[in-house]
C-alpha cells in the first residue's frame, strides 16, 4: 500500500473529505472527525486526511490533558490496544483504524501512536508512521531509542532531517560519550548531505560513500536517468555518454547496470542483457534486485514482440498465443529458480502461485497460496486466489468459506474488498444460492454501481421478481 494524494483517491472518498473540511471550518469537530475516519477507512494511505484528523483530535482535547485525564483515558483504551495488537498480526489496516479510535479519545496516547507506527510500517506508509513517532518523541523526549527511530524515519520518509539531527544533537550534548547516539547522528548527517546534493544511497545498501557521484555533470545525468518520464533525446544522450565513459571505466559496475537499464527502455534488449550479464558475473552478481531486473528485461522483450504483431495478419492469433506461452514458460522457470534460492520468501511464493494459476496448474497454485497467506501483506490476496482455485475445481463450499473469512478481515470497503465480495457472489451463484448471491452484489451496487457487471446482475434480479 502506498500513501496517496487527493488526486489519487476514489471519488466517494473525495466527496467525504470535502464534507469533513467544511465541517471543520464550521467548528463541528465531532462530525468532521467522524467523516475523516470514514475517509481513512476507504483510503488508509490518504496522508493529508490523516494529518487533518490529527489536528482536529488535538484541537478537540486542547492539545493534551491533565494527569488524571490521561490515566482514565489509558485505562479506557486498554481493550482497544489489545485488540489492535491482535489485528496487527493478520490485518494491519484494521490495526491502523483501531489506533485512530484510540486517538479520537486521547490524541497523545503513546499506546495508540505506537500501534499506528507498527501498522504503518506493515502497510508501508512512512509519513503516517513518522507523524506518530513525532508525538511519541514529544511524550518521551529523553528516550534515546525512540529519538533514533524518529530521526531515521524522517530521513526515510523525506521529512525534515534537520529536525532529526537537532533531536539527536540535544541528546548527545547530555550524553557526549554515547557511541550509539554519535553513530546515529553521523549516519543521519551523511544521509542529509547526500539528499541535499541530489544523491541517493546505493541500492541494497551494499555500497560505500566512495560510490557516491563526485562530478556535478554526472549527478545531473543520473537525475535525468531516474525520472519517470524520459524523452527519447535524453535517453539517447545518456546512452551515448555512458558508452563513452565505459571505455575509460570498464569496471564501473554501477555504470554498466545503469546503461543496461537505459537500453531496456530503448527496447534494445540483447545489449541490455549483455550488460546485465557482465554485472552478474562480477562480485555484485548475487544481488536479488539484479535478478529481477534481468527477468523484467526478458519479459519486456516478450511484450515488445507482442506489440510488433499485426492484428490484421491471418496468423496473428497463432503468433500471439505462441509468444504468450513462451513468456509464461519463462516466468514460471525464472520464478521457480527464485523460490528454490529463497524458499522462505513468501512474496516470491505468492508470485509463483499467480503464475501457476495463470498456467492452469491449480494444485501447484493452491500449495503456493497456502504458504503465501502467512505473509500479512499478501494474506488477503492469497486467500482470494485460493478461493478462485477452489472454484476452478468446483469446490464451491470451500471457495465461499475462504472468501467469507477474507471479507471478515477486510474492514475497509475498497477495490480489494469489492473483488472479494463480487467473487463470493459468483461462487454463491454457482452453488444455486441466487438470493444470497444477489445480496453480495447489492453490497457493491450500493457503493459503486459501475463495478464490473453488478448493475446488470442486480437489475436482472429485481426485473425477475
Amino acid at each position: 500500500m502506498a500513501e496517496k494524494e487527493i488526486s489519487e483517491i476514489s471519488r466517494d472518498a473525495r466527496v467525504l473529505y470535502n464534507k469533513a473540511n467544511e465541517a471543520a471550518q464550521r467548528e463541528n469537530l465531532d462530525y468532521a472527525i467522524a467523516l475523516y475516519n470514514q475517509v481513512l477507512e476507504k483510503e488508509p494511505g490518504f496522508f493529508e486526511c490523516r494529518r487533518a484528523l490529527r489536528e482536529l483530535q488535538l484541537k478537540k482535547t486542547g492539545g493534551g490533558g491533565g494527569f488524571f485525564k490521561k490515566m482514565l483515558s489509558g485505562a479506557g483504551s486498554s481493550p482497544l490496544v489489545a485488540k489492535g495488537q491482535i489485528a496487527l498480526r493478520s490485518n494491519p489496516a484494521n490495526a491502523l483504524a483501531i489506533g485512530e479510535q484510540i486517538l479520537n479519545s486521547d490524541p497523545n496516547s503513546s499506546a495508540g501512536h505506537r500501534l499506528i507506527v507498527q501498522a504503518a510500517q506493515a502497510l508501508e506508509l512512512p509519513r503516517t508512521g513518522t507523524m506518530s513517532l513525532e508525538i511519541l518523541v514529544k511524550n518521551s523526549p529523553k528516550d534515546k531509542s525512540l529519538a533514533i527511530e524518529f530521526a531515521t524515519a524522517l530521513s526515510s520518509s523525506g521529512g525534515d532531517t534537520k529536525q532529526g539531527e537537532r533531536i539527536l544533537a540535544d541528546l548527545l550534548r547530555q550524553s557526549p560519550n554515547d557511541g550509539e547516539l554519535n553513530q546515529a547522528l553521523k549516519n543521519l548527517s551523511a544521509r542529509t548531505t547526500m539528499d541535499e546534493g541530489g544523491y541517493t544511497a546505493l541500492e541494497g545498501g551494499k555500497g560505500s560513500y566512495r560510490d557516491i557521484l563526485k562530478d556535478k555533470k554526472e549527478a545531473v545525468s543520473l537525475e535525468q536517468e531516474k525520472r519517470v518520464v524520459k524523452t527519447e533525446d535524453t535517453t539517447e544522450r545518456l546512452i551515448s555518454e555512458y558508452e563513452a565513459r565505459l571505455q575509460t571505466e570498464p569496471i564501473n559496475l554501477k555504470l554498466v547496470r545503469s546503461l543496461a537499464e537505459l537500453y531496456t527502455q530503448k527496447n534494445q534488449f540483447d545489449r541490455a542483457l549483455e550488460l546485465f550479464n557482465r554485472v552478474k558475473s562480477s562480485d555484485m552478481g548475487g544481488d536479488p534486485s539484479l535478478e529481477r531486473s534481468m527477468a523484467n528485461t526478458v519479459v519486456r522483450r516478450f511484450d515488445f514482440q507482442l506489440e510488433q504483431l499485426d492484428p490484421a495478419a491471418p496468423d496473428y492469433a497463432e503468433q500471439s498465443a505462441k509468444i504468450q506461452a513462451e513468456k509464461l514458460n519463462f516466468q514460471l522457470t525464472e520464478c521457480q529458480q527464485r523460490v528454490e534460492k529463497y524458499p522462505t520468501d513468501l512474496v516470491i511464493r505468492f508470485e509463483m502461485g499467480q503464475l501457476y494459476f495463470q498456467a492452469g496448474k491449480i494444485s501447484e497454485a493452491i500449495l503456493e497460496f497456502q504458504k503465501a497467506q502467512q505473509n500479512p501483506h499478501k494474506r488477503l490476496a492469497a486467500m482470494g486466489y485460493l478461493a478462485q482455485c477452489y472454484a476452478k475445481r468446483k469446490m464451491y463450499d470451500m471457495a465461499a468459506r475462504q472468501l467469507q473469512n477474507a471479507i471478515k478481515e477486510k474492514p475497509v470497503f475498497d477495490d480489494e474488498k469489492k473483488d472479494l465480495v463480487y467473487n463470493l457472489g459468483c461462487v454463491l451463484e454457482n452453488m444455486g444460492k441466487k438470493e444470497e448471491a444477489v445480496e453480495q452484489f447489492k453490497l457493491i451496487y450500493e457503493m459503486d454501481i459501475g463495478y464490473k457487471d453488478v448493475a446488470a446482475k442486480v437489475d436482472a434480479f429485481y426485473a425477475g421478481q
